[in-house]
């Protein structure tokens, strides 16, 4: 199948992933650029998934105090290098985390971080991680992924492990 030079470039845009990458997914989606970007994230968490065992130890801690002086969030995002900490994506990555956490006041980063005693009150359980954990949240952004899925899509870029580590969200009242 022949690709055009403009789907590659769509897709490109959407999911930030490399010329040859985009172009290997729209030739396995028959050049559907929904189901590329679709298969595109769902290889950025395999490749998080890989990458797990490593050790991040750089990073960055991101700081965002909302208009009104109200609401403030500060968060440490890791990585394996000091390079990849100073990467223009990298530094947007973290502050549209901060943004994110400001906007839907996550309590927990991932679901394993919600003690038993919490979890056992909630009803829902799948619905509970969705509104209380970091990871499992819809992304403010881009309603179409997770924060996990976007996490995802900035490892695979990156080529490094990223760890979410601690954030806090402070607010008046």
């Amino acid at each position: 199948m022949n690709i055009s030079v403009e789907s590659i470039k769509e897709l490109r845009n959407l999911t930030s992933a490399s010329m040859a990458e985009c172009k290997k997914a729209l030739s396995e989606t028959g050049g559907d650029v929904s189901k590329a970007v679709v298969l595109l994230r769902k290889r950025g968490l395999e490749i998080a998934a890989k990458k797990g065992e490593r050790n991040a130890k750089e990073g960055r801690i991101e700081a965002y105090v909302h208009h009104g002086n109200k609401v403030g969030v500060l968060l440490e995002v890791n990585c394996e290098t000091d390079f990849v900490a100073k990467n223009p994506d990298f530094v947007q990555f973290t502050r549209d985390l901060v943004l994110h956490i400001t906007a839907s006041s996550p309590a927990y980063i991932k679901k394993e971080d919600v003690p038993a005693d919490v979890l056992a009150q909630a009803e829902d359980k799948e619905k509970y991680y969705k509104e209380h954990c970091l990871l499992e949240q819809v992304f403010v952004k881009d309603p179409s992924m997770t924060v996990k899925d976007y996490m995802g899509s900035i490892v695979s870029k990156m080529g490094e492990k990223i760890v979410i580590n601690r954030f806090s969200r402070y607010k008046i009242g």
